[in-house]
């Protein structure tokens, strides 16, 4: 008599391994990313090029993530997927190729074209892959923690890969360093198309016309789940923006070094990555308080933000910093979460893609507005004008819609 193996226990292991796969793929990604910032800045010893650089990979997810969620609940989250992973490879085999093959200008432009490449399909990639998710799990109750331990594993990614990048480069030079940047897109690949079994009925699709529209996904999710991207966007532009200012906030708060840039983000990374396992690890019981969660969110990013206005000593700075970290962490993870939990299947790729819009849409305008802000009132003064901005949101929300349940579909 042949033992079977029970289908809860084969469904965490197709978790794990897409889990692991992702994370792989994400440090190897940084890593890579790392590697090019050094040979742009190395090659020519312009900034503009990082700032282009920088505006190649995040700037599409805004333009992308709406399309991008419209055609995942359109044709279907696991087409998508391996479409948009098929895409990061080709992204990073450009990098790659790069080196060996071209110097000068017709190098940077095609490391542009590979990182402009990267940011288009990680629109795809995440929205699918949010959606995704569902079809590996039993029941809806595992969503949430499944979801959140994503943020956990980006995070990691973030923290590893760009130290990994750096001795890579150190070790080999850019070469190597890119070309397991482009390797490490295989292993999700590999994942989905023969390791995963995922259940394939439950990927509910949207019908042709307008209502496969963002505009039908905004009518139909409910007041809730609006109240909750306004948030999220309103939330974005007061207290997310420390990714565009990290450069100067390492140096004015914790001194002018590169070191000190380093630092900041491995401080702010695992901020990040405490703030997501707590959310893992409550991450059902929150995602039905989405007041009480994105609000509290707020609030503890407020305070360290003001923290930084009247801290005067490294330690104090770092602290800040990690709570800076934790904070804007579960607010975009908390965001997606709510919104994936919330939703009808059917509306959860275009969930994903207004999520993304929100978050990304805020957090772009809080770093312009915090640069004309330092250079009007000082860093610190900004820290502060930002902090109590946001403490009053922050507040405002728990006060009105703390006690606000959302029920999981």
């Amino acid at each position: 008599m042949s033992a079977t193996v029970p289908t809860g226990w084969r469904h965490r292991q197709q978790r794990s391994i897409f889990l692991w796969a992702s994370g792989l793929s994400t440090a190897g990604s940084f890593a890579g990313i790392t590697a090019k910032g050094w040979i742009l800045l190395h090659g020519s010893s312009n900034p503009l090029l990082l700032a282009l650089h920088f505006a190649a990979l995040a700037l599409p997810a805004l333009v992308f993530s709406g399309p991008a969620g419209v055609i995942t609940d359109r044709i279907g989250c696991e087409k998508v997927l391996i479409r948009a992973q098929w895409g990061l490879f080709a992204g990073g085999s450009l990098g790659a190729l790069a080196i060996p093959l071209l110097t000068g200008a017709a190098q940077v432009c095609l490391l542009l074209l590979s990182t402009l490449v990267v940011g288009i399909s990680s629109s795809y990639e995440l929205t699918a892959r949010n959606k995704y998710c569902a079809l590996l799990v039993d029941e809806p109750a595992q969503l949430a923690p499944y979801l959140t331990s994503f943020s956990v594993i980006f995070n990691v990614g973030k923290l590893v890969g760009p130290p990994l990048g750096g001795w890579l480069l150190a070790l080999s030079g850019p070469t190597l360093a890119l070309t397991i940047d482009a390797a490490s897109y295989l292993l999700p690949i590999a994942s989905v198309l023969w390791l995963l079994q995922p259940n394939r009925a439950a990927d509910q699709r949207s019908a042709g016309g307008p209502q496969a529209s963002l505009a039908t996904a905004w009518r139909e999710c409910g007041p809730t789940l609006r109240h909750v991207l306004r948030f999220t966007a309103l939330a974005c532009l007061v207290g997310f923006f420390h990714p565009g200012l990290a450069a100067l906030i390492a140096a004015r708060m914790l001194g002018p070094s590169p070191q000190a840039l380093g630092l900041f983000t491995s401080v702010l990374a695992a901020g990040s990555i405490a703030g997501g396992v707590v959310l893992q690890r409550n991450s059902r019981a929150l995602s039905e308080r989405p007041g009480l969660l994105l609000g509290s969110c707020l609030v503890l990013t407020a305070v360290a933000q003001l923290g930084m206005a009247a801290s005067n000593g490294l330690t104090m700075s770092l602290a800040m910093t990690f709570l800076i970290g934790a904070g804007t962490a579960c607010l975009l993870s908390g965001t997606n979460l709510i919104g994936q939990v919330g939703a009808p299947m059917v509306l959860r790729g275009r969930m994903a893609g207004l999520g993304q819009i929100a978050f990304l849409g805020g957090g772009g305008l809080s770093g312009l507005l915090a640069a004309l802000l330092s250079m009007k009132v000082g860093l610190q003064g900004t820290f502060a004008l930002m902090g109590a901005t946001g403490l009053v949101l922050g507040l405002s929300e728990l006060i009105r819609r703390g006690g606000l349940r959302l029920r999981s579909t």
